[in-house]
């Protein structure tokens, strides 16, 4: 049966029905048009997309790879694999690799950490066929960790056949799949992501910018990632923090650094101007509370095992509507965690949201008394 949800929940339906008759809120305005092959906006905690452009169109990454690169690296320091102290030696392969260089030498040691920060903020191809080598043994082998990463995440529509992004027959991605592999790379490795917001390295007495300008125009910027090829035009992954909001924003095949500087930013604007992020309910907190017939509790407390956030166009969450929608029947035995009732969220006709309520205490089977009573209690309804 649907029932509106009572409790914690009640008054929240109550406010947002009084709300329901105040003026409707002016739609959203179409995305900025920027030039781009393919663009995708989100909001980084609910993965909620706000604009977009041929998302799920498969094209070359250019140096948007290494995002996928420092996914690994990453992984392989999470598990204690390798440290950041480590060094490795450069082989020839990493020092003849072309394109932007962090500009190791041959023979030389280098520690892990030094290549990663050459990799993030001087986009070194040597550096990233380096730390792939050290890794993997070789390039290649690389790839296929690349790539068993990528299927993990759920990047169904991403080849890897490198650790740059040099052009090769069939390495390609999505903005879509760039938009899952970032919010990883921020969720995951809290501690390394603000490498990103790196704005110079020096090594070897050279001293390079980071390519992503955007961390010099905008202080809410703090990554990711730039990329460039002739076959892949102007490319960059953004992100940005403003209040408790984080936007990515993936803009790929324009025409210059101009270009996808300008349009990055106006997507990000865009998203923060027009949409806004609320925390529903935290983790454990109760909600509503369950009828749990033949137990030795009488009800169970509903709630979420995570924060659960909602992203909304702004001048709308006042005008939200919720219902809750349970069993008839809910019988003993029933787990803490366990899935009980389903929670929706709309805005008018529309669903935003429909997620679990799960039981935040265990309800075991009652006594014999207990059964018996709730049993011919259940045969009279």
């Amino acid at each position: 049966m649907s029932q509106r949800l009572t409790h914690a929940l009640a008054s929240m339906v109550l406010f947002f029905a009084a709300a329901a008759h105040t003026a409707e809120p002016m739609p959203a305005p179409a995305p900025p048009i920027i030039g781009a092959k393919s663009y995708l906006v989100i909001d980084a905690q609910t993965g909620q997309e706000l604009a977009s452009l041929n998302p799920d169109t498969g094209l070359a990454p250019a140096s948007l790879t290494k995002l996928m690169t420092t996914y690994v690296v990453f992984s392989a320091l999470k598990q204690g694999q390798i440290r950041l102290e480590d060094e490795v030696t450069v082989s020839e392969k990493a020092w003849r690799t072309e394109g932007s260089r962090m500009f190791i030498e041959v023979g030389t040691r280098v520690s892990i950490e030094n290549l990663l920060l050459g990799m993030i903020v001087q986009s070194g191809n040597d550096a990233s066929v380096a730390l792939a080598e050290h890794i993997a043994g070789t390039e290649s082998v690389f790839a296929e960790l690349m790539n068993q990463n990528a299927a993990k995440l759920g990047m169904h529509s991403s080849h890897f056949r490198n650790a740059t992004g040099l052009p090769a027959e069939g390495h390609i991605t999505t903005a879509r799949d760039l938009t899952i592999l970032t919010r990883a790379i921020i969720s995951e490795f809290p501690d390394y992501y603000p490498w990103h917001s790196v704005k110079e390295f020096t090594y070897n007495g050279i001293k390079q910018s980071n390519r992503n300008s955007l961390l010099w125009r905008d202080d809410s910027v703090d990554g990711l990632k730039t990329g460039h090829t002739d076959d892949a035009g102007y490319c960059l992954v953004a992100s940005a923090k403003r209040d408790n909001m984080r936007i990515i924003s993936v803009v790929m095949g324009t025409s210059s650094t101009k270009a996808r500087t300008d349009g990055s930013q106006a997507l990000v604007n865009y998203g923060f101007r027009f949409y806004e992020t609320r925390l529903l309910f935290k983790a454990g907190e109760e909600i509503t509370t369950a009828r749990i017939w033949k137990s030795a509790n009488e009800t169970t407390r509903l709630g979420v095992l995570k924060d659960l956030y909602i992203t909304v166009r702004r001048g709308t969450y006042e005008n939200l509507e919720s219902t809750l929608d349970v069993p008839a029947v809910i019988e003993a035995p029933v787990a803490a965690g366990q899935q009980v009732a389903q929670l929706k969220v709309r805005f008018g006709e529309e669903e935003l949201l429909s997620t679990p309520l799960r039981a935040l205490d265990d309800s075991p089977v009652g006594s014999i008394w207990q059964r018996t009573r709730d049993s011919v209690s259940l045969w009279l309804e």
